[in-house]
């Protein structure tokens, strides 16, 4: 057990970082965080904070020597580097986990070489993507196998001229293609596992997009609960077979037949399970700091239906390119059972994540509804 008083380095210096390091002082650590970049959301909230590439070697040794343990907040980090930390201090999740799932092409093959229910696929190399098309057939979309989130990097292929335009976009990059899905929801469920092995999966989120990225999140999603079961069990399966030490969100699709078929892994705290800071009796931060810091996991029972909303740069009043108003923060702050977690950002962009709230009632569906209208309220 690496005890309170203790020092978390954290790789990433974003909102997730940011929302960890909070957790963390809560429980009495401290926290690092090493970033490339300067006056990050997460930079503003630690103990120390390096600011260097992540490719420097030097820099990572020294702040690697000056932590107990240490994690990552995203995946978009070379993980060749790593070995240089994991020499100086635990790193969890392993590297190992993070070269899997930072890569679709890598994360599409364990899912098929471990049995893993997940969406049909080709690997189409340099850019050829004729072949892999003819494999899965159209519709389909095709996904770069390195650095996508949020809908980046991918597109959805409907016809021949779409095939033709997309053979010319992705040209010279490694993709995946994959069959289109036809699914009821979007579902994810996040699992936290201890190096002991214990294991503690979060209720299952349903999430709901818009223009690729992530709008709301329920919880209790309104699915059945023979398919929350199966969804907690695959994603306590997955993590066990990876042997991944701290978070894991797995994304699956709900297809109508209600079979269950995984979309993405993500081995750190994930956008959908924000809920649980407001409505959980262990947030997924928190949890994250138990499992990498070996301490026992916390209960997961859902205090209240809550409904968590993304707010993104969106919500600003724009003009001419320029931000002119803030979002009007006194309609959630003044709303009963609402949460306002606002990321520190002090540049708002059109579908840059800003910030997020949540809000609770008595049933999903009476929180979805007031979680809806506030957020229509919320663009002055």
């Amino acid at each position: 057990m690496i005890p309170p008083g203790k020092t978390i380095g954290v790789l990433g210096g974003g909102q997730l970082g940011r929302m960890f390091a909070q957790a963390a002082h809560t429980l009495g650590y401290r926290v690092h965080v090493f970033e490339p970049q300067a006056g990050s959301p997460a930079a503003a909230v630690a103990d120390l904070a390096t600011s260097a590439s992540y490719e420097d070697t030097a820099a990572l040794e020294k702040f690697a020597g000056g932590c107990d343990v240490v994690t990552y907040e995203f995946e978009n980090i070379p993980s060749g580097p790593l070995a240089a930390v994991a020499r100086l201090a635990p790193l969890h999740p392993g590297a190992q986990v993070l070269h899997v799932c930072q890569n679709r092409q890598r994360e599409k093959a364990w899912l098929k070489a471990n049995g893993i229910p997940h969406i049909a696929y080709a690997e189409a190399l340099d850019g050829d993507i004729a072949p892999a098309v003819a494999a899965v057939g159209l519709p389909c979309v095709i996904k770069t196998a390195d650095f996508g989130y949020d809908g980046k990097g991918q597109m959805k292929l409907e016809t021949e001229a779409d095939v033709a335009k997309a053979a010319a976009t992705f040209r010279g990059r490694r993709c995946v293609v994959e069959r289109w899905c036809r699914f009821r929801c979007e579902l994810s469920a996040i699992v936290a596992r201890s190096s002991a092995g214990e294991t503690r999966a979060f209720p299952i989120a349903e999430n709901i997009h818009t223009h690729h990225i992530l709008d709301f999140s329920l919880v209790p999603a309104r699915i059945p609960e023979s398919a929350a079961t199966a969804a907690q069990r695959w994603a306590a399966d997955i993590a066990a077979r990876l042997g991944v030490v701290g978070l894991l969100a797995v994304e699956f699709f709900l297809t109508a037949d209600g079979e269950l078929l995984v979309n993405e892994l993500a081995p750190r705290p994930h956008n959908s399970g924000h809920w649980s800071i407001d409505g959980c009796e262990t947030s997924q931060f928190e949890q994250h700091v138990r499992a990498v810091c070996g301490l026992p996991l916390g209960g997961v029972s859902v205090r209240e239906p809550t409904v968590m909303v993304n707010i993104l740069g969106d919500a600003w009043q724009w003009q001419d390119g320029r931000a002119t108003a803030v979002p009007a923060w006194e309609v959630i702050l003044a709303a009963s059972r609402a949460k306002l977690h606002l990321y520190g950002k002090t540049e708002p962009r059109p579908g840059r994540k800003m910030g997020h709230f949540t809000v609770r009632d008595a049933s999903i569906e009476a929180a979805f509804q007031r979680a809806q209208a506030l957020q229509a309220r919320l663009v002055r």
